[in-house]
């Protein structure tokens, strides 16, 4: 191991244990884990900056441009790229996501789309079968669900608007280039998941080779992961900025993968692709700006809509986590997420009516349709949603610096470990994103999430996600930066730790670390997490809610910023997340 790596783990190693964080294992996470000992888990504090990533390597390696002067943006892109290398089943440059910046230096909000697109050739009949219904298996195991990868476009394009000069792409790219050449030690998330996931990735040779020992079996915890491909792609990155990924080579060689797997992607769908600077979605709860994800991402409108439903619960004056309070989040979920499958999707090719759902006085009429005693049956939504399952395998992290400025990044593959397949001689692992289409009206994706015609699949169309960076602000300054993995249940992991800070005034450590449920629409089921109480269950179930465990993971990475410094939270439902400040 480099001095560089030896160094940082051995930091992050001394911080972890010092600050009694509880790390959970692939078996607890599965189940929805929460840490039996909530006590123990204490947010890590910080004098200027902070990064809280799931993949404490890469936590460090964005704390490390900190202290040498770079700003929240410089940080993040740095996170993003050595993500790409030491997070290989959610961190990418084979896949895409979105990031929410507050620049202090300009009193600015903006959002970064940089979701996959189609290919060109995609066409809304691509993942039907011969009868006409939706074949899971092209979407989600073929490389017909391989999306136009944006993860290299929209981290550069972050850097040349909102960086802070300091740094050059090349420089920034540094460590990533170093761990993907030297190799780093399996450990912790990995370890985890590799070996359930292994033989997805073992029927692509390209993949098998990457990630498996000599005699076939999967790497495991204590062996060197090295990735010499990826090290010379983003060699060719630093030197050539994105056109080394989306032109010459390297893009030949995706291409190629891609259509030798059975996919349509070009090299001329690659030179098209762009990263798109969109204006953030707002909205204000109790006295808090919020600042989110718009379109393509659904992330955004349905957290705010879902916020203005609960403004007008005193959901203060509910103990937190009693059965009243969760109620009052499952209906509201349940309202905003009937509003998201009818009629968001790529605003590029959909007019949908954002004002309207995003508006207090609309919240207010779905309000009034909540029993606080009774459950409404999803059934009953379908006639007021007419009035205006993603993959879980992805990851966020939040960074602050000490001038005020803030990024909210979660980019993603889908599955755990995307399609499986490297593009060979790129180390590029390509996701399989296009599933979050809606294969055919009223259909769900794998994570249950059902959908219309607003996000049917379309050549050069980016697949509606759930994904949402946030930001929340009081008087113009960051307060709270989170945002998590989870598909469908991203969206109620942030509004639930912004509730458990700005209603019950938790801890961010544990507002974090509490236990959290969800609820989509359809199917018409509450998931919970372990941890809460059965009489709070049984109170759930009499009045009308099905509970059914577990959720599925989520990992809400998330910095509290106060007077006295930023307060990092990394969530312990993934073992190897870190809080690492400057």
């Amino acid at each position: 191991m480099s001095s560089y790596l030896t160094r940082r783990t051995l930091l992050a190693v001394i911080a972890t244990l010092a600050l009694g964080l509880v790390p959970a294992t692939a078996q607890d996470a599965r189940r929805g884990y929460v840490p039996a000992a909530r006590d123990a888990v204490r947010a890590v504090a910080a004098e200027h900056g902070m990064v809280v990533a799931q993949e404490k390597i890469s936590a460090q390696v964005g704390a490390d441009i900190l202290r040498r002067g770079g700003n929240a943006v410089d940080a993040a892109v740095a996170t993003g790229f050595a993500m790409a290398v030491t997070y290989p089943r959610a961190g990418n440059i084979g896949g895409g996501g979105f990031m929410v910046i507050h620049s202090a230096d300009r009193n600015e909000d903006i959002t970064i789309d940089y979701r996959e697109t189609a290919p060109a050739a995609t066409t809304p009949q691509i993942f039907l079968g011969p009868d006409g219904k939706p074949d899971v298996t092209k979407s989600r195991d073929s490389a017909l669900g391989i999306g136009v990868p944006g993860t290299v476009a929209g981290l550069a394009l972050a850097l040349e608007k909102y960086g802070s000069g300091r740094f050059t792409l090349t420089q920034l790219l540094e460590p990533a280039i170093a761990l993907a050449r030297d190799g780093f030690v399996v450990s912790d998330d990995l370890a985890d998941t590799l070996p359930s996931w292994h033989r997805r990735l073992a029927r692509w040779p390209s993949s098998a080779k990457i990630f498996s020992r000599p005699d076939g079996t999967p790497l495991v915890q204590g062996d060197r992961l090295v990735q010499a491909d990826l090290a010379a792609t983003l060699s060719a990155v630093a030197a050539q900025g994105p056109r080394g990924f989306y032109e010459g080579p390297v893009a030949e060689q995706l291409a190629k993968a891609v259509t030798d797997a059975g996919g349509i992607m070009t090299p001329a769908d690659l030179k098209t692709y762009q990263a798109v600077i969109r204006a953030p979605v707002r909205g204000t709860y109790r006295g808090y700006d919020i600042v989110s994800m718009p379109l393509p991402s659904s992330g955004g409108v349905v957290l705010v809509e879902t916020l203005n439903i609960l403004e007008g619960f005193q959901l203060a004056d509910l103990k937190q986590g009693s059965a009243a309070s969760l109620h009052l989040l499952i209906e509201a979920m349940k309202r905003a997420y009937a509003d998201r499958a009818r009629y968001l999707g790529d605003p590029a090719f959909v007019k949908a009516p954002i004002e309207t759902l995003t508006a207090k006085d609309y919240a207010a009429k779905l309000r009034a349709g909540i029993s606080t005693d009774r459950a409404t049956p999803s059934k009953e939504l379908v006639s007021a949603a007419t009035t205006p399952r993603e993959g879980s395998n992805t990851t966020h992290f939040s960074v602050v610096d000490g001038r005020g400025n803030a990024v909210s990044n979660t980019y993603t593959l889908n599955f755990s470990y995307g399609v499986g397949l490297v593009a060979d001689g790129t180390g590029v692992l390509l996701n399989n994103e296009l599933d979050d289409f809606t294969a055919a009206v009223g259909a769900s994706n794998a994570y249950g999430l059902v959908g219309f015609e607003a996000n049917l699949p379309g050549p050069g169309k980016r697949p509606l996600s759930s994904m949402s960076p946030t930001i929340v602000l009081r008087d113009g300054k960051p307060v709270l930066v989170t945002g998590s993995p989870g598909g469908s249940r991203i969206i109620s992991t942030v509004l639930q730790v912004i509730v458990n800070v700005l209603d019950y005034r938790m801890d961010v450590a544990a507002a974090v670390a509490t236990p959290r449920l969800h609820h989509q629409w359809l199917p018409d089921e509450v998931r919970v997490e372990s941890g809460f109480p059965s009489d709070v269950l049984g109170e759930l179930k009499a009045m009308g809610h099905v509970i059914v465990e577990p959720m599925g993971q989520t990992s809400a990475n998330s910095i509290l910023v106060t007077s006295s410094g930023p307060l990092g939270a990394a969530d312990p439902r993934t073992r190897g997340a870190e809080a690492s400040g400057q």
